[in-house]
This record gives structure tokens, sequence and C-alpha cells, in this order.
């Protein structure tokens, strides 16, 4: 996510200045505060187990930003519903879908408790309406490193979305119940979501997704039965190729062993009757 963009620090070449007083602005927290407020606790009762001093962690937020390659130092979340053509910002739908994000924004942080919202943002000055959400995701009473401490992954575990398959992550699973949550809203205005690829209604992303695997496995296990089958005839094929390489090599040598014998019966003949003559 880009903050400086996001609260219009500076505008880019799509967004149209004159309206983003439009625009809605829920949160606009500095982040080295937020970890400040969330983080400086933990890391001062870690800092004091510590008996060596380059194992303090002096910068929580410098450590996560630069040295962790399992963590960014936030997450953001674009929410939007249909396009340009759909859901215009300056159209009556566009003003639609602006009630629609309002009402969704307003219960994200109340379902989402181990997601810590500092930036939040509903753009009207560009193309579509849409809403930029950021947030520090966070567990408390870890029993590794700091007691609280960053994680997206055990943040939505501690939300209920244990992860799964490997499309079914604790985030894809996070995702799609976001979608859905989204969806409840927009019924209650009279607009239905018309998910892309399916024509099934209320079909969530992950049943969607499951689905689709499961068409790929079958044609997968057809093509591979067909593999088989075209294998086996092939050595089938192989086999008799291969006996009947046998049998003219078999013939062959037969006939090399005639051609043999009848040279030196011939070389036999031939001395016998030189003997005969010389006799004579």
């Amino acid at each position: 996510g880009s903050l400086n963009h996001n609260d219009r620090k500076f505008t880019a070449q799509n967004v149209d200045a004159e309206r983003t007083k439009n625009n809605i602005v829920y949160c606009n927290d500095n982040i080295r505060n937020v970890y400040h407020k969330l983080f400086d606790e933990a890391v001062k009762k870690y800092n004091a187990k510590q008996t060596r001093k380059d194992r303090e962690i002096t910068n929580y937020y410098k450590k996560i930003n630069q040295e962790s390659k399992q963590e960014k130092p936030f997450t953001e979340v674009i929410v939007q519903i249909g396009d340009k053509d759909t859901m215009g910002a300056e159209t009556d739908n566009g003003h639609l879908a602006k009630k629609i994000l309002d009402e969704y924004m307003k219960g994200f942080q109340k379902r989402n408790p181990n997601l810590y919202v500092f930036s939040a943002h509903l753009h009207m000055d560009e193309a579509t309406p849409h809403l930029h959400i950021d947030f520090v995701p966070y567990i408390t009473g870890s029993k590794r490193g700091l007691d609280t401490r960053v994680s997206l992954k055990s943040a939505l575990a501690a939300e209920g979305f244990a992860g799964g398959t490997r499309g079914a992550t604790e985030l894809n699973q996070w995702i799609a119940s976001e979608k859905q949550e989204l969806a409840t809203v927009m019924e209650r205005y009279g607009v239905e979501w018309l998910q892309k690829g399916t024509h099934e209604k209320h079909l969530s992303v992950l049943e969607f997704e499951k689905k689709e695997r499961a068409k790929e496995v079958a044609e997968l296990d057809s093509q591979k039965q067909e593999i088989t089958s075209v294998v086996a005839q092939l050595g089938e094929e192989v086999s008799v190729k291969k006996q009947e390489l046998q049998n003219v090599t078999i013939e062959k040598e037969l006939a090399e062993e005639a051609t043999q014998r009848a040279k030196e019966e011939r070389t036999t003949a031939q001395q016998e009757k030189e003997i005969l003559l010389a006799g004579n």
C-alpha cells in the first residue's frame, strides 16, 4: 500500500482533485506511533530477558520493515464494487457504492479485532469508488519471541481462519469471508453479487475454487487414463516388434550358419576332387 497516495499527500494522474473533497477518511494514524502503542510493552519484556545486548530489539518497526523475511510492517486491502462502467464514481450507482462501502467499512474493525486499522480511506475522486484499508496484523500471548508481535497468518488464525489445503490458506479463507460480508451489505441495498466465472448464485470464492480444482483433477485423471491406455498399447506393440526382431535375428543366424556349412562342404569337395585327380 502507498499511505501517501491514500491520504492524498500527492495526487496521481488518475485522481480528479476537484472530487477529493468527496472522499471519506476513517482514520489516518502514523504507523510508527501504532507500533509504539501495540508493541512497546512486549519489546520491553523481551529485552529484559536477554543476556546479550546484540539480541535486544531497539526498534521493532525497523526490524520488521528491514529484517523480517516473513512479515510486512502492515497489510493493505482494496475493496471495490463493480467497475467504472457499472459503478462509475460520478453516477447514481457510484453514490450507492459509496453507501455500501461505508457501511462495510464501519463493521471492519469489530469483525477483525486482530487487524489494527490505522489508515482507511474511501476514494470518490477516481473512476470507481473503492476503499483502502491498511492494518497491522498482530497476536497476543505468543510463546515465541515477543508475546505481542506482528503476524498475519497467526492473526487470522486467531480469528478462526485455520489453514487447510494449499488453496484454502488463512488469508484466502479470510478474503472469502470478507467478500461474503460485503455481499451481505450489498443485498441490503438491492445489489446482487454477480461472481465472474460462475452462474451459481451466492457461491463462495473458496467453494468455487474447490469446484474448479475438482474439474481440473477429473480432467487430469481422464488424461492420465488415456495416456496409460496409449502407453499399454505401445508396450504391446513394442513387445511384438521385439519378438519379430528376435525372430529375424534367429533366422539370420541360421542362414549364416547354413551358408558357412555350404562353404565348408564346397571346400571339402574341392579338396577331395583335387586329391582324386592327383592320384590318376
